[in-house]
């Protein structure tokens, strides 16, 4: 402790990358900020100094800001410093990646001290960029720092100190005056609240090395090492215990490895990332969870929740007493890695990014740029007032884990990123948060909301109230909450979330009831052919166009736009759809779906918020292009199987269209090739 504040410098969180693949029950994988393993939490306080000598230390250091150029030219001067630079971080193992590797403190958007380069890169970047401004305390590269950052305020105007103080929360050499007069006791920043210093106290308790002289694995590293390995072998926890003893058996006495399954998982609890093991209905009717936790059957089929296992033979039966469910979902609360992203200095900083940067010409670099973003912002002032609190996107897709070959199992994973984020990291894997694993053995189809009724809860209450978080790059504590601003799916899975049916003649969920969308006459397919035309000008001449499209046929119908949130939510009240959870759902909502598109009401209309985004569904664009590049690459090369251009679609061109030259001819009874070339 100094002064009032707690430290936890130096905590040395080199090996926490090893938990972004722990799995403790299954075998899944938790993702946490990859650059944890290069960075430490950092809580310093003021503590007495000179400004005198701080004010020698920032003019010792104006040669890194001051003349890097002279006459057009780079100056050997400042290039001698550049080496002097790099050799005082190369006498700082703890600074060096790699032996030959250090941070690169130029203003590059993904340097700024946060990335590790060859030495000789780092010079390069220097000479073309410079140096990060205010950096004169070598902070990333060995010196201990006293104060935060030592800033150029022999430069500056008290009142401008002041501002810098109260904005950027920088000691400047005013404020460290103050510091001074005021002495040791006085601190401008806030200790971590309780859950974040317990979660500090436990990297540093678990920092210590396995035993004395060994630099390679810490007694938390070893851990969750060691569960890594028996989840990816899939080894019993008879296995993980032998081993354990074993390894005992290798190392000194005084050793630090856990000693079993149990202390292993007892130590590694201390993390805060929490697993929720959930009891389902085999017909994925319902979830054992929250008022319905004590059931011991569905209240919608009336299938048991646990297996009853019959053992022994003739006259001494018995049931055995264990609880075995018959399926499980797991449940991944987003809460606590949040925070973690909040916690972490090579995290917390690009939190607010999406606040901070600029539009460039009028181009979307990231979803903060885009109006359905600004609308949101318009429409809750209170939650976008707060920079620091997190926007999500979610998205969920199947998977046969056992491959085409294996047991025939679709598993569905919903995962969860913050846009928060610089768009280089938002769609990082270390930045996608496994939300929910929802089991099978079959599609959950349109019962998915079944087992979003936990996340639909948390972000619910994430909006409402928040949670207390510690901020460590500001070195406070604020009230962090959260709002989820669309999902992103294939067209089938954009059925599961929103509600709208995807197949049939309504599948388009822009125009719904408004589609055009008719059957051909021989095959009886759906087409959507001459469907888009309604969208162009009143005045464009492909509306009077008969030759080109379908023949005879004007266009004169215009698209009545797009429907908002309230007009959907008040459609979907009006003919009385029901959740998926609600026990006459399935009967209910069969009977409406024969006269709409709707299929049911999508759990996502119970956040507040919901009604009001402009965008609540997108679709993969990775899918759509695959699918369009495939079929029209496959028509054009003339593909045997995958083309388009087929007797029968031929047969009922003309039908539909002018295109005399692509038709039958009556000798040959033969097609004329399509000149594609």
């Amino acid at each position: 402790m100094v002064g009032n504040s707690f430290d936890v410098t130096n905590l040395g969180l080199r090996h926490l990358l090893l938990f972004a693949s722990f799995q403790l029950t299954i075998c899944c994988r938790i993702f946490v900020p990859a650059q944890w393993t290069r960075d430490c939490c950092r809580i310093v306080t003021p503590t007495s100094t000179l400004v005198g000598a701080l004010r020698v230390m920032e003019a010792d250091r104006e040669w890194m800001y001051e003349g890097r150029i002279v006459n057009g030219m780079f100056s050997n001067k400042w290039g001698d410093k550049v080496d002097e630079f790099v050799a005082f971080a190369l006498r700082h193992p703890e600074c060096v990646n790699g032996g030959t590797a250090i941070r690169c403190p130029c203003t590059l958007v993904k340097c700024q001290n946060k990335k590790f380069l060859n030495v000789e890169t780092v010079k390069v970047h220097l000479y073309k960029n410079g140096f990060v401004p205010d950096y004169y305390v070598w902070i990333y590269h060995g010196e201990k720092e006293v104060h935060q950052r030592c800033s150029r305020s022999v430069r500056v105007s008290v009142s401008e100190t002041d501002q810098m103080v109260s904005d950027n929360m920088n000691h400047t050499t005013y404020h460290r005056m103050v510091c001074d007069a005021a002495g040791p006791e006085f601190n401008p920043y806030e200790e971590p609240n309780a859950e974040a210093r317990n979660f500090y106290d436990m990297i540093r308790a678990g920092d210590k090395p396995v035993y004395e002289g060994n630099s390679k694995h810490t007694q938390l590293s070893a851990a969750v090492r060691m569960l890594e390995i028996k989840c990816r072998h899939r080894c019993s926890q008879a296995w993980f215990d032998d081993m354990s003893n074993f390894i005992q058996e290798l190392l000194p006495p005084d050793n630090l490895m856990p000693l079993d399954f149990y202390s292993t998982k007892k130590l590694v609890r201390g993390l805060g990332l929490p697993i929720q093991v959930i009891h389902c209905c085999v017909n994925n009717c319902m979830i054992y969870w929250g008022d319905d936790s004590d059931l011991n059957s569905c209240k919608k089929c009336g299938h048991a929740r646990y297996k009853q296992t019959v053992r022994g033979s003739g006259n001494r039966l018995y049931i055995r007493k264990l609880k075995v469910p018959y399926k499980k979902m797991h449940y991944f609360p987003i809460t606590p890695r949040l925070q973690r992203l909040y916690a972490s200095t090579a995290t917390a900083n690009e939190m607010r990014w999406h606040s901070e940067h600029h539009m460039e010409d009028g181009k979307m670099c990231h979803p903060s740029d885009a109006p359905a973003w600004k609308h949101f912002d318009g429409c809750f002032p209170d939650f976008s007032s707060e920079v620091r609190n997190v926007r999500l996107g979610l998205f969920a897709d199947g998977f046969q884990p056992f491959g085409q070959s294996g047991q025939q199992y679709s598993l569905w994973p919903v995962v969860v990123t913050p846009y928060n984020l610089p768009p280089d990291l938002c769609m990082k894997e270390e930045f996608m948060f496994l939300t929910v694993l929802v089991p099978g053995l079959t599609n959950p189809k349109g019962k998915i909301d079944v087992f979003l009724q936990p996340l639909i809860a948390e972000l619910k209450s994430l909006w409402g109230v928040g949670v207390q978080t510690y901020d460590i790059s500001k070195r406070k504590n604020f009230q962090m909450r959260a709002a989820l601003m669309w999902t992103i799916n294939d067209f089938p899975a954009y059925s599961m979330m929103s509600g709208w049916s995807t197949a049939g003649m309504l599948a388009c969920p822009h125009c719904m009831e408004d589609s055009d969308a008719f059957r051909l006459i021989k095959s009886g397919k759906q087409s959507w052919f001459d469907n888009h035309r309604k969208f162009l000008p009143i005045n464009h001449p492909y509306r009077r166009n008969t030759k080109d499209f379908i023949k005879n046929r004007k266009v004169t119908k215009q698209f009545p736009g797009v429907r908002s949130g309230d007009e959907i939510l008040q459609d979907l009240n009006k003919r009385g759809l029901r959740k998926v959870m609600d026990v006459d759902a399935e009967v209910v909502n069969a009977a409406i779906s024969k006269t709409c598109g709707w299929n049911k009401r999508s759990i996502f209309w119970d956040l507040p918020y919901w009604c009001e985004h402009l965008l609540r569904h997108n679709l993969d664009v990775m899918h759509i292009e695959k699918n369009v590049f495939d079929n029209i690459f496959s028509t054009v090369f003339n593909i045997p199987g995958k083309t388009k251009d087929t007797y029968k679609s031929r047969d009922e061109l003309n039908k539909y269209c002018r295109r005399p030259q692509f038709a039958q001819n009556l000798v040959t009874s033969k097609y004329p090739d399509v000149p594609f070339f």
